[in-house]
């Protein structure tokens, strides 16, 4: 099995997210991040996030994926978390956390329950109109779907970096962990960037 987070991979299924149209979804994903940017509490935080894992799971993910990506999660969440609590307390820490963990769920939700083809094609669609002003639907709808499914990549890349470390018996340093781990992510950024520049995607 891949190291990689099963998040945001497509899985293929006949329940009710996989029924909706992607651009039912996209709009509702829209619609969700802003109710969770928009309020706040710690109540409110978890039961956002009581839905997002509701949702992942009514994508087909199963309860070892979500335990897996809610670990190498944990390399970001921790000191983030611990920063805000000492900065605004405990409370604020749990929000932000929770806030974050919560979009990330639900993002993969949709990128579990549609083909990517399905998703740029409807994000060309819906910006076809805007041709007239020179944007390009096409690269607009890639780029978009990148964004959704680098997430999973980098919370895989965390796990990754995470476990090298614990088995060079540095699992306390962080040093160890984060230079890695933002050594890696750069480095899968120029990937991706040489991938779609091989194919003429990003050139003028």
């Amino acid at each position: 099995m891949t190291a990689v987070s099963p998040l945001g991979a497509y899985r293929p299924g006949t329940g009710l997210l996989h029924r909706l149209r992607p651009g039912a979804k996209l709009l509702g994903l829209f619609g969700f991040a802003i109710a969770v940017v928009w309020t706040g509490g710690v109540t409110v935080t978890a039961v956002w996030l009581g839905i997002a894992v509701a949702l992942a799971i009514l994508a087909g993910l199963r309860g070892r994926d979500l335990w897996r990506v809610a670990r190498r999660f944990a390399l970001v969440a921790i000191p983030l978390f611990a920063f805000q609590a000492w900065q605004q307390g405990w409370e604020r820490g749990f929000e932000v956390v929770g806030d974050l963990f919560t979009l990330i769920l639900a993002a993969s939700a949709v990128t579990a329950s549609t083909a990517i083809e399905d998703m740029i094609d409807t994000i060309t669609w819906a910006l076809a109109p805007l041709r007239r002003v020179g944007v390009e639907p096409e690269r607009v709808a890639l780029s978009f779907s990148l964004v959704i499914r680098a997430i999973p990549s980098i919370l895989g890349i965390a796990g990754e970096t995470r476990e090298a470390a614990r088995a060079r018996g540095l699992g306390r340093d962080p040093r160890a962990l984060l230079v890695p781990f933002v050594l890696r992510t750069v480095a899968h950024a120029q990937t991706t960037g040489e991938a779609l520049a091989a194919r003429g995607i990003g050139e003028e």
